[in-house]
């Protein structure tokens, strides 16, 4: 019997159905690993020492640690004496003080060590507890005295409190029930079949829900193995992969992307790829042609799925063989409803673009103090995600472009994503972005910044995306840069790109 038929409502019942002696934790820097049975008590230790220090049912617990054992046992641990506030460790001070202010954090969770932005920030306003992890591989606060006894948490308690990125505005507060994590960790570890025998290689951010729920709490909902370094590194992937058999991972196409460079045009699979039963990209659109490369070069499936924090990450996914993955798609809807809407509320046949929406028990019921948000963001029970997309004939999803991030030209609606996709075509091209700029005539007129991997000019791009792309989806301007800003978890930052290169098309 699968473990997921327990059907676990809360991040506590997701740890309880495991052996005891089953490895749950893996930090392959120190060879260190924990039992399903050592990582119950230590969450219940952990839970109780917060609650010792005065942590209370929703008193949120900032946590500011790199990626590693401790902070999973931390996130978990405070999810059941309050609520987990993650944060980003290399944020500043002036990012962590509107954190810790907009979460009203009750404590800040910090390595013994550094974490001086975050140190500054917290100031005489919020105490810092502070973690540490033993060379057995236990996890505990230092200079808590006492424990006190936890309630266990109920389905509908926020177990986590995270927020959207607020590229258009103030980042909105997103509760996250332990109903909602644990119903997704299920809906992801359906969607791969997913068993105590997998090991999976945990390489994104432990602050994001991609890495939290997906890579994490979807392998301990099943009993199996997470394996986690503490940063992503492309020069030890193979070898981590190796020495701890890892089955899947999870990433973002900025880091399968490094891992292709390594890799090199026709050389062999790397040894650590033996296992892999297939590699899953999310959290920003994949390439089609990195997707045939990554297959080609580490001879396993790879999966494009979708997601966002607002439904405890994921909502589709490109199913295992036999099942038909389509490149370009996101796949069907993973046990989550997805339709496509017009701006009229009406629904919308397949093969009709219109915004994504979704319904779903992993979703949201709303955000934290923002009325105005909730109005616009959810329409009859269905949550709006502000992407543009459609459904094709067999019901995968095909996202075109984030709403806001459409250009304009004139009338005509530009999809960035297709003109970034024609450009990644092109041999000397590592990575592209369109975004539209201003123009007196049009309104808009489409530009791109490319990161080259071989010289070509401005005239030679430009010239291959007027052989491939109609005249008003054309770039008219390409600029050579040297790096794409992007978010902390890979995201191209396409609004900070339109900004830099904002001056009108000549």
């Amino acid at each position: 019997m699968s473990l997921l038929d327990a059907a676990p409502t809360t991040l506590l019942g997701l740890l309880s159905s495991a052996p005891a002696d089953q490895i749950s934790l893996i930090d392959p820097e120190q060879n260190i690993r924990v039992t399903y049975g050592a990582l119950r008590r230590q969450v219940e230790s952990l839970a109780e020492a917060l609650a010792a220090s005065g942590v209370g049912r929703g008193d949120r617990v900032g946590i500011a640690l790199p990626n590693g054992l401790p902070t999973i046992v931390s996130v978990l641990a405070a999810s059941v004496a309050g609520t987990a506030a993650p944060l980003n460790p290399a944020y500043k001070e002036d990012e962590f003080r509107f954190y810790l202010e907009d979460t009203n954090a009750r404590v800040l969770l910090l390595p013994r060590g550094g974490a001086e932005e975050a140190r500054r920030a917290a100031g005489d306003r919020v105490p810092i507890l502070t973690v540490e992890m033993d060379a057995a591989g236990t996890v505990g606060l230092t200079g808590v005295t006492g424990r006190r006894t936890v309630d266990p948490p109920a389905a509908e308690d926020v177990a986590l409190v995270l927020h959207t990125s607020g590229s258009t505005g103030r980042p909105k507060r997103v509760p996250l029930a332990h109903a909602n994590l644990s119903i997704s960790a299920g809906n992801v570890a359906r969607s791969y079949a997913l068993t105590a025998d997998d090991v999976a290689l945990c390489v994104m951010p432990l602050f994001h829900v991609h890495g939290l729920v997906a890579s994490t709490l979807a392998t301990l909902a099943t009993g199996g193995t997470v394996v986690v370094p503490g940063k992503f590194n492309p020069l030890s992937f193979w070898r981590v992969a190796r020495d701890y058999g890892a089955t899947w991972y999870s990433a973002v196409p900025t880091l399968h992307q490094l891992l292709l460079a390594r890799a090199g045009a026709g050389a062999a699979r790397p040894a650590g790829a033996e296992r892999l039963r297939f590699i899953r990209s999310c959290s920003a659109a994949l390439p089609p042609q990195v997707m045939r490369d990554l297959e080609a070069a580490f001879g396993a499936p790879v999966l494009e799925a979708y997601g966002m924090t607002e439904a405890a990450h994921q909502m589709a996914s490109n199913p295992l063989p036999p099942g038909q993955r389509k490149a370009g798609s996101v796949g069907p809807g993973t046990d989550v409803r997805i339709s496509i809407m017009d701006a009229s509320g009406r629904h919308l046949p397949p093969g009709t673009q219109g915004e994504v929406v979704i319904q779903g028990p992993n979703v949201i019921k709303g955000y934290e103090n923002n009325p105005e948000a909730n109005a616009t963001s959810f329409v009859d029970g269905w949550f709006r995600t502000g992407d543009q997309g459609y459904l094709d004939g067999d019901g995968y999803l095909v996202l075109v472009a984030r709403i806001k991030e459409l250009i304009n030209r004139g009338g005509e609606k530009v999809s960035p994503r297709e003109i970034d996709e024609v450009l990644l075509t092109h041999p000397a091209v590592a990575e592209a972005v369109c975004f539209g700029v201003a123009h007196p005539t049009w309104g808009e007129e489409v530009a791109a910044a490319v990161v080259l991997r071989e010289k070509v000019t401005e005239a030679d791009l430009l010239a291959y995306c007027r052989e491939r792309l109609a005249d008003y989806k054309r770039p008219k301007q390409i600029h050579i840069a040297e790096a794409i800003p992007r978010t902390a978890t890979g995201k191209i930052q396409r609004r900070v790109v339109a900004q830099a290169y904002s001056a009108q098309p000549s």
